[in-house]
């Protein structure tokens, strides 16, 4: 029998949107509005000793409410997107039990829709697999693996762009190794999320306004020192590891190899944040039901149009967390 809407549910806060958009803010904005605990959803923020190209929040953002999944990797490590679901589907159960509010907020797609609604059951990592077809793209392209996926898997060519490289990479080495269309497996269907009722707010600001912050702020991590932070994580764990391949840290990568002028580096930076951004939204626009606000999260008008939503959602005569007049109870990081 299916639950009717906020039947014996805990209330789960979801803050989406594209880089540079201001999710941090409202998360934090929310949490102490609503004794809310933060979990952090970025596929950069997790490891240790990224700080400047992560823009993880800022120690005062930090100290003010409770913040998980941050710096909980090494670099020499690669965290899934199904390793990030275990372990925020159990963190989500223990800020649930101590009674404050979770609000998952973050940027990478591909780990939210881990966490809500769960991968498909797929074969294990092949890092050979995967290295040979790195290759192929940097000789051939991009374009060269979507080719290839849609001689394999039109329906997963479909759904891919042909120059998302991590996600063509992946969809090619299921198909291989399974000997079958990754469509079919996703078709096999997935593991939601139980228990929670999800409210998913998401920020849309004017185009121009985005860019123009996205591209302040590819300047600033370069004049705060990115290429330094870069230089040190170079000299202790080599240029290949994963997360000096997200972006701003490529293109330090490549300014400390001398293969492009620092003047370069901010441009494709710049340029490489604002195609994500397009990607992000893209990709949100598929997630269900979320109550889309035009403007920036460090916006107070945003922030108000959220604790409407935020307070308009709760189970009657069950107040949300941090409303019933007691300090909202504090968790150390997780």
């Amino acid at each position: 029998m299916k639950q009717p809407p906020h039947a014996a549910l805990s209330p789960l806060l979801v803050v989406l949107g594209p880089t540079a958009s201001g999710k941090t803010a409202l998360a934090v904005a929310l949490a102490k509005q609503f004794g809310g605990e933060i979990v952090s959803c970025d596929s950069v923020a997790l490891y240790r000793e990224l700080e400047i190209g992560a823009a993880k929040p800022s120690p005062a953002e930090r100290a003010s409410v409770p913040h998980h999944l941050l710096d909980i990797a090494d670099p020499t490590e690669h965290v899934t997107a199904g390793d990030y679901a275990r372990r925020a589907r159990a963190l989500l159960g223990e800020i649930s039990g101590r009674g404050a509010l979770p609000i998952v907020v973050g940027g990478t797609g591909l780990y939210l829709r881990a966490l809500l609604q769960g991968l498909f059951s797929g074969p294990p990592r092949s890092e050979p697999t995967r290295a040979r077809l790195r290759e192929l793209a940097s000789r051939k392209g991009s374009p060269h693996l979507h080719a290839l996926l849609r001689r394999l898997d039109s329906d997963a060519a479909g759904a891919i762009h042909p120059n998302d490289a991590s996600k063509l990479v992946r969809a090619l080495e299921v198909c291989l190794a399974a000997r079958r269309p990754i469509s079919a497996l996703w078709r096999q269907g997935r593991e939601p999320l139980p228990g929670y009722d999800v409210l998913r707010i998401g920020l849309n600001p004017v185009r121009s306004e985005l860019y123009a912050r996205i591209n302040s702020r590819a300047e600033t991590m370069f004049a705060s020192g990115l290429v330094e932070e870069t230089a040190r994580l170079v000299a202790r764990y080599g240029d290949a590891i994963w997360p000096l391949r997200s972006l701003g840290y490529r293109q330090a990568v490549e300014l400390l190899k001398g293969e492009i002028t620092r003047e370069s580096a901010i441009a494709e930076a710049q340029r490489g944040h604002r195609n994500y951004a397009k990607r992000q939204l893209t990709w949100f626009r598929r997630e269900p039901d979320v109550h889309w606000l035009q403007g920036f999260g460090d916006n107070p008008e945003i922030q108000r149009q959220a604790g409407e939503l935020v307070s308009a959602r709760r189970p009657r005569n069950s107040p949300l967390p941090g409303e019933a007049g007691d300090a909202p109870l504090k968790a150390g990081q997780s």
